[in-house]
């Protein structure tokens, strides 16, 4: 096959960046290669060299040597092979399990759907973290930002929700960008002891790896992520975290001698993380009926969410899951502040039972806290001041929830509906945390038929109302959620 290729050579290498001379029709994107088939990436040129991004480091590489460009945009290998395997940003294996069989290649740089390719978001994507499912539902095709300072379970959020997928027919992408080596094996080993690598990728950018890789891996995930949305399949792409990425890219920057903007960052690093964040859709069947949701990660600082990066994502994501450091220390995790936190999907993506249960669960649990600064600063009050602190203690505590313990949405339905009803109020707060602890098992021994019917119908009929009142009854008669000790 005839191939055309622009040739040139190195005049100046500055740690991850080289100047070629003699490519004389590159473009932005373009893949470069240099003598022992190193991979480069065309980042910017002008009138006499080009700017071209180093995706192995610059060991070995010396001004003068030769390199050629084929003129096609940078991509990447994709496939159905790549499921339960931890790659790099090129596409290639990272677990010693060999080399990964595929065919088909991507583009880093894709076009993201038009308006006339998406679909409206209106199909749940099941998280299995109740204050998410009940207060800030997520659809399949969204894009929502989880932020908060360092240490307070942001990834947690994200691994919950990729191991909550087991046997839903989503395939999970988790993307490490810029953390450590012992932070990314923490996720795998998460994630291979709760047998989620048979539907989960791994694309690994960490801290060690050459820079290039880092600024390659978010487009990377997308690219792959893109290969089963266009497929018809379900897609979750979790990126942790997008404010490394953004100091990458403030380094690569200042290597290429662009001018910084606020916070030290370059100007377009908004069109960088905006131009990704808009390939997340959902489909028309006409397109194929697939959807690609998006959970970015940003770290703040001390809670500061005006921040540069911060902001700019905000502004671009369909809502935000804001953790609280001050929630987290007083033990109610996971720590999401649901004074900042919103989706902007709402709750046309739940669950017709869910939605009708828990509609004030939100306003209550806010009222509750205004209640408590209230009752913090006088001196007893009133019965029915007591009765509201009571019930909103009982509320805060079966909304938490233990790390790695992902609650389907038929048990949420349960839980709720107790709640509803009024049995748990004259429950302790640690009858309330056995209460919300044992209630699946509970149900699944005492009516698995019932969870089988809400899992199935997702709506609150007649005939499963009735079914959810029998099983008050009879956790009334047992008195099973009144024992003290642990069941």
């Amino acid at each position: 096959m005839l191939q055309i290729k622009d040739t040139g050579r190195v005049t100046e290498i500055k740690q991850t960046i080289c100047k070629v001379s003699g490519l004389s029709t590159c473009l932005n994107g373009q893949q470069i290669y240099f003598p022992d088939e190193a991979p480069g990436m065309v980042v910017g040129f002008a009138e006499e060299e080009a700017s071209v991004l180093l995706l192995k480091g610059n060991r070995g590489l010396r001004a003068g040597a030769p390199v050629y460009g084929i003129r096609e945009i940078f991509d990447i290998p994709v496939g159905d092979s790549f499921i339960g395997r931890i790659v790099n940003p090129l596409g290639e294996p990272l677990d010693g399990k060999g080399p990964i069989k595929t065919t088909d290649r991507r583009s880093i740089f894709c076009d993201v759907p038009s308006v006339l390719e998406r679909r409206p978001v209106i199909d749940p994507l099941e998280t299995g973290v109740k204050i998410l499912d009940l207060m800030i539902p997520i659809g399949r095709g969204q894009r929502q930002l989880v932020l908060g300072d360092r240490m307070t379970g942001k990834t947690t959020i994200l691994t919950d929700t990729i191991l909550n997928q087991k046997g839903r027919g989503v395939v999970c992408i988790y993307c490490c960008i810029g953390k450590s080596e012992s932070a990314l094996n923490k996720v795998l080993q998460l994630l291979v002891e709760h047998d989620a690598m048979k539907y989960t990728i791994v694309v690994a950018a960490t801290a060690s790896m050459p820079p290039g890789q880092q600024y390659l891996a978010p487009y990377s995930a997308c690219s792959i992520g893109e290969h089963f949305m266009y497929k018809g399949n379900h897609v979750l792409v979790g990126f942790d975290d997008f404010t490394r990425h953004a100091w990458i890219y403030r380094q690569i920057s200042l290597l290429l001698e662009r001018s910084p903007g606020r916070e030290a960052y370059p100007g377009d690093i908004f069109y960088l993380h905006s131009q990704m964040i808009e390939r997340a859709a959902n489909l028309l069947s006409e397109q194929g009926g697939g959807s690609m949701t998006f959970l970015p990660i940003v770290e703040t600082l001390q809670g500061d969410v005006t921040g540069y990066i911060p902001t700019n994502l905000i502004s671009m994501t369909d809502g935000q899951i804001y953790l609280s450091t001050t929630l987290f220390s007083e033990g109610f995790k996971p720590a999401i502040d649901l004074g900042l936190s919103i989706s902007r999907i709402g709750s046309k993506v739940q669950w017709p039972a869910i939605k009708k249960l828990s509609g004030m669960l939100r306003l209550d649990y806010l009222q509750y806290r205004e209640l408590e600064k209230l009752a913090r600063v006088r001196s007893g009050g009133a019965e029915d001041m007591e009765a509201k602190l009571k019930r909103g203690r009982i509320l805060t505590e079966i909304i938490k929830q233990d790390k790695n313990r992902p609650v389907p949405l038929e048990e949420q339905v349960v839980l709720c509906y107790f709640f509803r009803q009024g049995k748990m109020d004259s429950l302790s707060i640690d009858q309330a945390r056995i209460f919300r602890n044992h209630l699946g098992r509970w149900v699944k021994e005492a009516r698995p038929e019932i969870l089988e019917k809400l899992a199935r119908e997702k709506t609150l009929t007649p005939e499963i109302e009735k079914e959810l009142d029998g099983l008050v009854q009879t956790a009334t008669e047992q008195k099973w959620f009144e024992r003290t000790e642990k069941v």
